[in-house]
């Protein structure tokens, strides 16, 4: 028997409690928490499950549900396309189904949110429009009942309503996530530049400042030999051992300076620089793609100085977390509509990671070296891309638009 969903008093009601509910605050889950029990009561079903987009846009993650399932929040993930939410996300369009959910080729059960034990479903996106798709709203009931045109539509308005809401909850959690990284990512350069301060000062010292006191020592030893004609022998290996103690210096005044700008981008240029990078790490496999007449031209030194650092400590990652056999290194400088946009990518086959669980600056995997690739990237204009899965290795796209009429480096 076909009834509707909700009476005009229900819809009323429920367009109250989720106005309040959304002006309680920003966060996505306790909206989502609440739309779930609130539509739930107001369509006399008996279960309803929220879930949202995750900030990666590849995946919806259940971000609230009627209990006792609120107890699954943030365990339920499903990739875009996969299951019937996964299908109602990826096509934008409302499904639903009557009875025998398990024949349609669609379906795909999550044994902790028991969909055995429900006949009929509703399952619609959840879209506004600044936002897009924010995600897929699910009412489910046990007994088995029709869902007419009205009633999906009115669930599209609520998913509407509730969209936008959430969509801002989103944006204030990006917002919040990315000052709190930003925080931590300014401590952690202040105490890098600390380290970085102490070790060039104990490298002059220790090394240079000593080399430099005795070659004054030597040279003065060379002055006194030099008044007397018959300390000719003498003045000759007070000179030989200062031009060594000068040589000395210079190497240590060399690797000192290279610790702030490497000067294989001097000498090779980025192109150069990434390959002799790429063959001074021996502990993996790593194949080069650096190809186009573009990728040779010299881009301005601090861009090709941010792409290196980021080359640089992503195979650094590599090395430390993701135990693979073999990467892939692709650099080159693409011509589009906007300008030359310059892309550097660094692919491996290791281990992988969940990039939900281990956000930018989570300190599972190594989050600083991650935190400060972005923060590179972003502080020359460009952005930082990182797709990975466990098992399925990593990959690390890193873009920077260049300058029009740019000068080289």
């Amino acid at each position: 028997m076909t009834r509707p969903v909700l009476t005009a008093d229900r819809e009323l009601a429920l367009l109250r409690e989720l106005i309040q509910a959304a002006s309680r605050g920003p966060g996505v889950e306790p909206l989502a928490a609440a739309a779930a029990r609130m539509i739930t009561a107001a369509t006399d079903s008996d279960v309803c499950f929220v879930h949202v987009l995750d900030d990666t846009e590849r995946s919806l993650t259940l971000a609230g549900a009627t209990p006792p399932f609120d107890a699954e929040v943030g365990k339920i993930r499903l990739p875009l396309g996969q299951g019937i939410s996964g299908w109602v996300a990826s096509h934008q369009q409302p499904v639903v189904i009557r009875k025998d959910k398990e024949s349609d080729p669609r379906y795909l059960p999550f044994r902790s949110l028991r969909g055995r034990d429900f006949t009929s479903m509703v399952s619609v996106p959840m879209q506004t429009e600044p936002g897009g798709l924010v995600g897929v709203l699910n009412v489910h009931t046990v007994a088995e009942r029709d869902f007419a045109d009205a009633d999906v539509e009115l669930l599209l308005v609520i998913g509407r309503l509730i969209a936008g809401a959430m969509h801002q909850a989103r944006l204030h959690r990006q917002l919040v996530a990315r000052e709190r990284a930003h925080e931590n990512f300014v401590e952690q350069v202040i105490e890098a530049q600390e380290l970085e301060r102490r070790r060039l000062a104990g490298d002059i010292h220790d090394g240079i400042s000593q080399r430099l006191v005795t070659l004054s020592y030597r040279l003065d030893a060379a002055a006194q030999a030099a008044k007397s004609p018959a300390d000719h022998a003498a003045l000759t290996e007070q000179l030989d051992r200062a031009r060594e103690l000068a040589e000395l210096t210079l190497q240590e005044a060399r690797a000192a300076i290279s610790g702030l700008r490497p000067p294989v981008l001097d000498d090779l240029g980025l192109s150069g620089g990434l390959a002799s990078l790429a063959r001074s790490i021996p502990q993996i496999d790593i194949d080069l793609d650096i190809g186009g007449e573009l990728a040779d031209n010299r881009l301005p030194d601090h861009i090709e100085l941010a792409l290196y650092r980021i080359a640089q400590e992503c195979l650094q990652n590599v090395v430390k977390h993701a135990r693979a056999d073999h990467a892939r290194l692709t650099f080159g400088v693409d011509r589009t509509d906007n300008g030359e946009v310059a892309r550097l990518e660094i692919v491996d086959d290791g281990v992988g990671f969940d990039t939900l669980e281990n956000p930018l600056g989570g300190d599972e995997m190594g989050g600083y070296g991650l935190l400060s690739m972005a923060e590179r990237a972003e502080i020359v204009g460009g952005r930082l891309n990182i797709r990975s899965r466990p098992g399925n290795g990593t990959a690390v796209t890193a873009t920077i638009p260049l300058p029009a009429n740019r000068e080289p480096g």
